[in-house]
């Protein structure tokens, strides 16, 4: 990949990781352990059903009020903007495990794969046809170019909404964003890393891509990854009953009041190979 060159957001991924160490100089709460907890999920929910599911491979429907919000959530993972992810994400599936495919373990190693990338300025741009379906919206564009914005409006709002409880505002902000932050880059990156090199494979796809239980667990569903690749149009990514996939769960119950539509998942014929 060459010299890597740093950026503004480089310089804020190591900020937090040493803010978050900070949580050992601060007084334990079992409240602000919650915080942390509620806002590594609900942004979890965010990056998986909104950047990778709805964004990157278009497995449900929402409307345009609500595509904005989930845009605007999973933008406050700090994972920059929303086009960027999806083309990003999409050139992945083009390109697994070769060489273009900037994130691969397989070929350039796992730091690279796990968080070299991101932190490189040189892989900040995205070609826009890639996806020219999503930049049409000129509000998706807006968030996009200002994807700073949603994660320091979350951390501005947790300091203040710490402050009103009585739980410190400093405090608040350290464990419920800042720590969740940087857990869920992690969890987030180890699928580009660790799913495709520690787990099981039930399909013979051309990539290395794994299932894994553990990382299931901590990405609510996205460590079925070979299940992913093998067809990514699908919005359920675990097959079997002990698959558990909580953003599948979730985006189906949003379905029954009318918030999701035309969910998509495996064809018969796929989901009758999974063994």
């Amino acid at each position: 990949m060459g010299r890597m060159k740093v950026s503004v957001s480089t310089v804020f991924f190591y900020v937090l990781h040493v803010w978050a160490l900070g949580v050992f100089f601060l007084p334990f709460a079992w409240k602000l352990v919650g915080a942390a907890a509620f806002l590594y999920v609900l942004r979890m929910f965010a990056v998986t059903a909104g950047y990778h599911r709805y964004f990157s491979h278009r497995t449900f429907q929402l409307g345009r009020v609500s595509q904005f919000l989930l845009a605007f959530l999973a933008q406050s993972s700090g994972q920059k903007g929303v086009l960027w992810w999806g083309a990003r994400h999409r050139e992945h599936h083009r390109t697994s495990d070769r060489p273009e495919d900037v994130h691969s373990p397989i070929a350039h190693g796992l730091w690279t794969s796990h968080v070299g990338w991101v932190l490189d300025s040189a892989n900040d741009d995205y070609d826009p046809k890639g996806i020219a379906d999503f930049a049409k919206y000129p509000e998706l564009v807006w968030l996009d170019r200002n994807h700073w914005i949603c994660p320091w409006a979350l951390g501005t709002l947790t300091f203040f909404v710490g402050r009103w409880l009585g739980w410190g505002g400093f405090a608040t902000l350290t464990w419920g964003f800042v720590l969740s932050t940087v857990a869920l880059w992690h969890a987030t990156f180890c699928i580009n890393s660790l799913a495709h090199l520690w787990g099981t494979r039930r399909f013979d796809t051309p990539d290395r891509s794994r299932n894994n239980l553990l990382l299931a667990l901590l990405t609510l569903g996205e460590g079925w990854h070979n299940n992913h690749h093998h067809y990514q149009g699908s919005c359920r990514q675990g097959l079997k009953w002990w698959e558990v996939d909580v953003t599948f769960y979730t985006l189906k119950a949003l379905s029954w009041v009318g918030v999701v539509r035309g969910i998509r998942t495996f064809p018969k014929q796929m989901a009758a190979e999974r063994g």
